[in-house]
């Protein structure tokens, strides 16, 4: 497993500029083991960003957890090279996803892209001047879902939503999940459709996916997910769709849809705690469908995939219409798994 992080570090540390990545290339593999992110900013620091804290990156490969002389800088030249780089030197072919701030990597890692917005007709055409690229580091890790399909049982074929902030682990838990019940290791074989707007669920490059999601996993591409969820449901005749970062509303329509056909959703959304998770209003309206019969939220200041909780979706519109007062720590809301 150590030596397939590493690997991972390395192919995405390559995608950026060569003064930078060679430094990178450097580091000790413990601390590779764990980087999630790396970050450029126009002369600022390199920062390498693990569930610990943010660290820099010193004189002959040290970390230094706070700024000190002689830091390895990004300069304006670095940032221009590492743009190119990610692009594979054809700016215009990644044009829809800078666009939108990020661009996505062969072995689905991907790129923030940070610069000054070129807008058209009001709305962003592209995007120039760039200023800063946050380089996060997928990882594939096996039996990620474990606790999770243990602690939800046949709860899972109703329908689950994964809830956490960001590195919390989310997408790494989708794609063992997509692995596992469409490779059959928790019983029979499941069809399951994945739909991976940016890639990084299943990391496809050139048609392939570069991550395992198992023998029974069709891959939507590209797609956006409320596109991608129902041409699954006309074409695909999937068992389970999986998506990550859900709560437009032609998705939650989507979603809806999706369930009448019969189909488990599994999907993920942004939150910090459940509190943050229920303020938001499409949240509300994505449990309302009834696609999700359970909430597992992550726990990220223990690291990614730890799950601070399992609730009952109807438990937590309950308490959101009782009253916005309640702190959802309680047995009443029908919290049955606590990792």
């Amino acid at each position: 497993m150590i030596e397939e992080r590493d690997e991972r570090f390395d192919t995405a540390s390559k995608c950026i500029c060569e003064r930078i990545s060679t430094a990178l290339f450097n580091l000790p593999a413990d601390v590779k083991k764990h980087t999630q992110e790396i970050r450029l900013r126009v002369n600022r620091p390199v920062c390498i960003c693990c569930a610990e804290g943010t660290y820099f990156l010193g004189p002959g490969g040290r970390l230094a957890c706070r700024v000190i002389p002689g830091l390895l800088v990004a300069e304006r030249r670095d940032l221009e090279e590492s743009f190119r780089n990610l692009c594979s030197y054809s700016i215009y072919s990644h044009e829809n996803e800078i666009k939108n701030g990020y661009i996505t990597l062969s072995g689905g890692h991907r790129a923030g892209i940070c610069g000054t917005a070129v807008l058209q007709s009001a709305v962003i055409g592209s995007v120039r001047e760039i200023s800063s690229i946050n380089l996060r580091i997928s990882r594939e890790i096996r039996g990620a879902a474990d606790l999770l399909l243990d602690q939800l049982g046949n709860r899972l074929q109703e329908g689950l939503l994964l809830a956490g902030a960001p590195s919390s682990g989310k997408t790494t838990i989708l794609r063992d999940l997509a692995r596992q019940l469409s490779g059959g290791s928790r019983g029979n074989l499941k069809k399951v459709a994945v739909v991976d707007e940016r890639g990084e669920i299943a990391g496809t490059y050139m048609g392939v996916p570069q991550n395992d999601l198992g023998c029974c996993c069709d891959v939507l591409d590209g797609y956006p997910k409320a596109d991608g969820i129902l041409l699954a449901v006309r074409t695909l005749s999937p068992e389970i769709i999986i998506c990550d970062e859900i709560g437009s509303e032609s998705e939650v329509t989507a979603v809806e849809q999706g369930l009448n056909t019969g189909a488990t959703m599994i999907a993920s959304i942004h939150a910090g705690s459940v509190q943050e998770l229920m303020r938001r209003v499409q949240t509300q309206k994505l449990l309302r469908t009834g696609a999700f019969a359970s909430v597992a939220l992550l726990d990220a200041k223990h690291g990614p995939g730890k799950i601070a909780g399992i609730y009952k979706a109807g438990d937590l519109l309950a308490e959101a219409v009782g009253g916005a007062s309640t702190d959802y720590g309680g047995n009443s809301l029908g919290l049955y798994g606590i990792a």
